[in-house]
Order: structure tokens, then sequence, then C-alpha cells
């Protein structure tokens, strides 16, 4: 299957109550717009999965779907909060579970986005354990000797910093908690969700794979035409209304905008410095999903159009099937409830 018309002779997308069809991938590899193709042609719902869309006002650094893009696809996860509000996993599981309440039933949900934590929130709920206590010294030892940036590293190690909710890098106790939880062994198979007898749908998630030098190609370009769109101006519009909290004043792209804005940057140092944490953040989800999650790699190139693109997603879903999401009800609220 390789175009729109090969799609449009497949059956449409229908799953069981309570499940979703889920979309992964580094940023930049186009999984928004497959998304949206999709959703737009099946009359599914977009639940993104991305800790900065969440914000609002945080629109050209972030790289969100216009509301003209968007068509009459409904969306959820994003404008949830403004920059300045905190918003940790646990709060976007609770936004999630009451907006797909609220869908007309039998309605399908697309999950769509870069933020492992996210995925493993609505497939796992959030607590996976007891803390143990050896385990946590070793760790706090660790924060001793080398700071929030030893724990930093470890997190890339255990290919876990993705667990953490945006502004968690600077703080230890959450940080410490995610290493935690990296070090877990993967939970028991979750019973079916249905009726007696019938199997449970497979939990993988389809994540879009581009090769490395035309990803990086295509960030670059992405942080061109974010700066032509107006990103310095969205910036400075968002620090004037004093809605820039700590966290959202260093998202990439939002801290190099500033400091081109104030002369600490001149335009070409900005976007190189932009790309270059683009690229760092494409490596931590690759590896992410690469080492905490099932998935089902999808690989893409730069030049493929978006409705071929959807039809290996749509081939890859109707393999695996939908997967039980944001069903867990007894979460504590990572981040939050947490030491």
């Amino acid at each position: 299957m390789r175009g729109a018309d090969s799609t449009a002779r497949r059956p449409p997308l229908s799953a069981p109550p309570g499940t979703a069809w889920l979309l992964a991938g580094a940023t930049a590899t186009g999984k928004s717009a497959a998304a949206q193709w999709i959703a737009e042609r099946h009359g599914a719902a977009i639940l993104s999965a991305d800790s900065m869309l969440v914000y609002r006002g945080m629109d050209i650094g972030t790289a969100k779907p216009p509301p003209a893009e968007r068509g009459a696809v409904p969306y959820l996860g994003i404008d949830c909060v403004d920059p300045g509000q905190p918003f940790s996993a646990g709060d976007w599981l609770a936004h999630a579970r009451r907006g797909l309440a609220a869908l007309a039933p039998g309605r399908p949900v697309i999950v769509a986005g870069g933020t492992g934590l996210y995925f493993r929130a609505g497939l796992e709920g959030l607590d996976r354990g007891p803390s143990d206590p050896a385990r946590r010294r070793f760790w706090q030892a660790c924060f001793a000797r080398e700071g929030v940036e030893g724990l930093w590293r470890a997190l890339d190690r255990l290919g876990a910093a993705a667990r953490l909710a945006p502004g968690d890098r600077h703080n230890p106790r959450r940080c410490i908690r995610a290493l935690e939880l990296a070090e877990l062994p993967p939970p028991p198979a979750r019973p079916p969700a249905g009726d007696a007898g019938v199997p449970p749908p497979s939990a993988v998630v389809a994540v879009l794979r581009m090769p490395r030098d035309q990803l990086h190609a295509r960030i670059e370009r992405r942080v061109e035409r974010m700066l032509a769109d107006g990103l310095v101006a969205e910036a400075l519009a968002l620090r004037a209304a004093g809605a820039l909290a700590a966290t959202a004043a260093q998202a990439i792209g939002y801290a190099e905008a500033l400091a081109l804005a104030d002369g600490r940057l001149d335009a070409a140092a900005a976007a190189g410095r932009i790309a270059a944490r683009t690229r760092q953040l494409a490596k931590r989800q690759m590896t992410w999903f690469r080492h905490q999650i099932a998935v089902h790699w999808i690989d893409i190139t730069d030049d493929m159009p978006v409705a071929q693109v959807a039809g290996l997603v749509l081939e890859t879903w109707r393999q695996h099937g939908p997967a039980s999401f944001a069903q867990h009800r007894t979460d504590a609220v990572f981040g939050d409830g947490h030491p």
C-alpha cells in the first residue's frame, strides 16, 4: 500500500472502547502530519503526547499544528496550561482521561507524539513499584558526588530521560525517582480488556525512524522556518506577558530566540544552537523508544509523501491492533506524589 487510493479501499479504523492507535517518533520525523492525514480520513481524534505542546502560546517553537491545519479533527493534549504553570505527567494523564471520556462513542483515537513518559503513563500507569532503599541511597550518593548533571548522564545512559515531565531536569528528587523506575523490571502482562477469552490488544507503539543525516537536514530546515515564521517575536511576547517560567524559558528554541533578541547570540549561532539541541532531543527520544517500550519501527525517508508514510502506519496498526490506553485508575501522580 503506497497511496491514498489503496488506503481508501481498506476498512476504516475501529477499536474497542478504552483503546487507541499509537504513533511515536523523534522530533521532526513527520508523525503529526501522518496522524492528521489518517485522522481526517478515518474520523479519528488525536491525543498529543508531546510535553511542550501542552503550553498555550508556545506555538512556533514547538511546531504545534496550527488550527488551520487541524481542520475538523478534535485535538487533545495541546494548549492545556499557560507556560508559567506546572504540568506533570500525572496532569497530562488526567487531562487525557477527561478528554477521551468526552469524545463521541466509537470515535477512533490516535495518540501521537515523542514524549515517552506520556506513552508509558497511558499504557502502564505512572507508578510501577515502591522505592528500593538501597538503590535510592546509591543515586543520592551519585547526586552528592556529581550533582544533578550526574543524574542526567545516568538517565541518558538508561534511555530514561523522557520519564521526566518538563522542568524536572533541575529537581534531583524527581530525577532519582525516574532512575529508580528505569531499573525496575518490565511490568507483568495486563489482563484482557474485553470479554473473557478475547486476547488483549498488543501494546505496540508504531515509531517512525528516518536516516540520521536526513533527519538532521530536516531539523535544520525546521529551525530556519521557525525563525522566519516569527519565533523571536513569539518568545518576546511571552516574556513581556510574564508567561515564561524557568522551564519554558529554557525550552528548545525559546532560550536561543531570547538570546538572539538580547544580542547575546547572532542569527547563525542561535539557529545552530537550536538545531544542535533538537538533534540531542531526537537522539534521547529514539534511545528511550529503543529500550523502554515495545515498538514496531517504520523506516521512512525524507522524500516520502505523507500519504505513503500514513499508509505504512496503517499497515503496522492493522498488524498489531490498538492498545488499551489511559485505563489505569490507581496511579500515583509522578512528579507530584513521589518524594
